[in-house]
């Protein structure tokens, strides 16, 4: 039963003082609910007659004593007392769960407003990275090249060596004429190599490479991280590198002579290296070839190296370039997939997967069969048969009487004959099937420094006119 308290002790009042209810309707016989239980709470047996409740009751009874009329302003103010504390009681109740909903409510603000100022926060740090890379891809100096293109992801760039600068792609666009087919100097297995003039006047070559797969890509990153960890005046200058969507760029130095290939087989036949001078690229190459072998730590395997690869600068001098396929001696070779160009590649790599330093000593011998022969490294004979410089000269390179016929032509009447055994003595033993016979690098510099002028980097000293050969006559006994 839910009666005000107020009600209540007004109930218990009448009752005491034997009074009609006036809130009980009147002309009904139905008893009031909380008169009969209080009825009941009389009768009941549990309150004696000694007890406090008893006496208490037994004071206002009316079969005993009547109320004195003086109790009443003393009993109504009791009643609202008990009415006003019980409101009062009731209000401060209320005020304090609303205040602890309040203040449950601003923690809970608060927590959410932290949480949001931090996931704000965070993502504007992790944002404004990528949108400064997005838009500064090209930017020249002091920005990490890996972040701004997922897929180039290894590429490191500071101004300084172990490092590569990125140069803006527009730079090169322009700088190339936007790559107009006349700046082209060659063409590779992933794109070409343009000839560029930059905004300060400096020549440069800027490879182009399709990197829309993931070998072109390997590559890109590949050679990008060795040369800019490499020093050597006979190893190819990285001057930069830049990428424009799936396009990678590599800068190097211009080398205003092209390529070994073009000079030996392109228009001009070879004429304008003279013996002396394709004794110093040949020892110029065998020394970049030692710097990646026996200086570089660790060592490394340029696994394609040919004449194409060999670059020549205004004076000749040879350098090392296009390190795609190169491998650290550490890595896992026998995992790396086969690569290189036919001719060059070493026969125990070819049928067995097996690379080592001598595979580059294998195709260092070939080169300089090139530059003694003036042939290509593969020959067709026949439109389904080739044969290849190695096979073809084998035979002849071992014969003396037989070695001067297969001489250059450029070049057969102008050297000492002496210095063509000892370079072709050199040749074979850098092509040997078996990769312990060959010699290490550095004991082929050590056999070419003798044969190069001194004025060309080498030793030799030129007091006498290089002697002719006849072929008619036998060469002479040593």
């Amino acid at each position: 039963m839910n009666l005000p308290p107020l009600r209540l002790v007004f109930l218990l009042l009448l009752f005491f003082l034997d009074q009609p209810c006036p809130i009980c309707v009147v002309g009904t016989d139905t008893p009031d609910p909380l008169v009969s239980s209080m009825a009941v709470l009389v009768s009941s047996p549990d309150v004696s007659p000694s007890s406090p409740i008893y006496a208490t009751m037994a004071a206002f009874s009316p079969g005993s004593l009547l109320l004195s009329p003086s109790l009443l302003p003393v009993l109504f103010n009791f009643v609202l007392g008990i009415e006003e504390g019980s409101q009062r009681h009731e209000m401060d109740s209320h005020k304090k769960m609303l205040i602890a909903l309040i203040v449950a409510c601003s923690t809970l603000c608060a927590i959410f407003l932290s949480l949001l100022s931090m996931w704000i926060y965070q993502r504007k740090c992790s944002y404004k990275p990528h949108k400064k890379n997005a838009q500064s891809s090209d930017a020249e100096k002091g920005l990490a090249l890996a972040p701004f293109l997922g897929k180039f992801n290894s590429i490191r760039m500071v101004g300084k060596k172990g490092s590569a600068s990125l140069v803006d792609y527009k730079t090169l666009e322009k700088a190339t004429n936007n790559f107009m087919d006349d700046n082209i100097l060659g063409e590779g297995g992933f794109g070409c190599v343009y000839k560029a003039r930059l905004d300060d006047n400096l020549l440069v070559a800027v490879k182009k490479l399709d990197c829309a797969s993931q070998d072109a890509v390997r590559e890109f990153e590949n050679e990008v991280d060795l040369l800019s960890k490499m020093l050597h005046p006979n190893i190819i200058s990285l001057l930069g590198c830049s990428t424009h969507g799936n396009t990678g760029f590599i800068v190097y130095e211009l080398m205003q002579n092209g390529s070994l290939e073009t000079q030996l087989h392109g228009p001009s036949h070879g004429s304008a290296l003279t013996w002396h001078m394709r004794m110093k690229v040949a020892l110029d190459s065998a020394r970049g070839l030692e710097y990646l072998h026996e200086h570089c730590k660790p060592p490394v395997i340029h696994r394609d190296l040919k004449s194409s690869n060999i670059l020549l600068d205004a004076n000749f001098n040879a350098k090392l370039s296009d390190f795609g396929l190169a491998v650290a001696d550490g890595a896992q070779k026998n995992s790396i997939k086969l690569s290189g160009t036919l001719g060059y590649v070493a026969p125990e790599y070819l049928l067995d997967g097996k690379l080592t330093d001598k595979s580059d000593v294998y195709a260092f011998g070939v080169v300089l069969l090139e530059l003694l022969l003036g042939r290509r490294p593969v020959e067709k004979l026949a439109p389904a048969q080739c044969q290849s410089i190695v096979t073809w000269a084998m035979p002849q390179l071992i014969d003396r009487t037989k070695l001067p016929n297969i001489v250059d032509p450029v070049i057969k009447n102008k050297l000492d004959l002496k210095h063509l055994y000892q370079v072709a003595a050199v040749a074979v033993l850098c092509v040997q099937p078996e990769p312990s016979y060959r010699p290490l690098i550095t004991d082929v510099v050590h056999s070419l420094v003798p044969l190069v002028p001194v004025e060309l980097g080498g030793t030799l000293r030129t007091t006498q006119p290089a002697l002719s050969i006849d072929p008619a006559l036998p060469p002479p006994c040593h």
